[in-house]
């Protein structure tokens, strides 16, 4: 156990996928997994352990924000050896062409926080996500004719803002912005392990079209279910 999971060592498989709502990894868990067991509680973060085709995959929810994120994946990769993390989300796009269910597998993450220095390591603004797993997850979607779009994610510390000049971060090549996939490919590149997020777009900051909280649970399962097809994989 650690400070944030209760957890067993053998009660978390090796292939995690990360919602960050404690009620979407139920919901995951309860639709997708056989013999789905409840093995985290702390702090509200639910984490489910069962098996999908077979193969042991554990939802853990990781809470909102950096901040979050950084506690569960860096536990989960250095104590309880997690090859893998998928993060499965929604995220705010930032250009008029990609719209609301619209699907983004991150080839990257871009911040502008103090995360990375704070964390110990050199300054990095921009990590890439593992080529192996998005590999796994463009060609998974191929075959279940799914259409994804891959791009760099801004992941923000800031939900509401003032600001809404966005040229900044799409001269950077973002072209959708959320609040954790930064931290899990941080930490997944700290222990050399495997991670990358897909999101769908839930809003557009340029048209102002969006979706409300029954449609976010009801059409996220396509996204879920290229998730779980791609992380039971290799």
């Amino acid at each position: 156990m650690t400070v944030h999971i209760e957890s067993k060592k053998e009660d978390i498989a090796p292939r995690v996928l990360m919602p960050g709502d404690p009620n979407r990894a139920h919901y995951i868990a309860s639709k997708y997994l056989k013999d789905a067991k409840l093995v985290n509680r702390v702090r509200g973060e639910l984490a489910y352990t069962g098996t999908y085709k077979d193969v042991p995959v554990t939802i853990f929810s990781s809470g909102m924000g950096i901040g979050s994120m950084g506690i569960y994946s860096y536990e989960l990769f250095n104590d309880y050896d997690v090859e893998k993390i998928i993060r499965i989300g929604t995220a705010g796009s930032y250009k008029e062409d990609l719209k609301v269910y619209d699907i983004v597998v991150a080839d990257s993450a871009y911040s502008n926080t103090c995360y990375d220095e704070e964390a110990g390591i050199e300054n990095i603004d921009t990590i890439n996500s593992s080529f192996e797993l998005n590999s796994t997850i463009i060609d998974t979607a191929a075959l279940k004719n799914i259409k994804v779009t891959t791009g760099r994610l801004h992941t923000s510390l800031a939900f509401y803002t003032e600001s809404k000049d966005y040229t900044k971060y799409t001269d950077l090549g973002c072209v959708a912005v959320e609040m954790e996939a930064y931290a899990l490919l941080f930490n997944a590149k700290k222990f050399k392990k495997q991670a990358t997020a897909i999101v769908t777009i839930s809003d557009n900051l340029i048209t102002h079209e969006e979706i409300n909280s029954e449609e976010r649970e009801r059409k996220l399962d396509e996204m879920i279910m290229l998730a779980l097809e791609s992380i039971i994989k290799n």
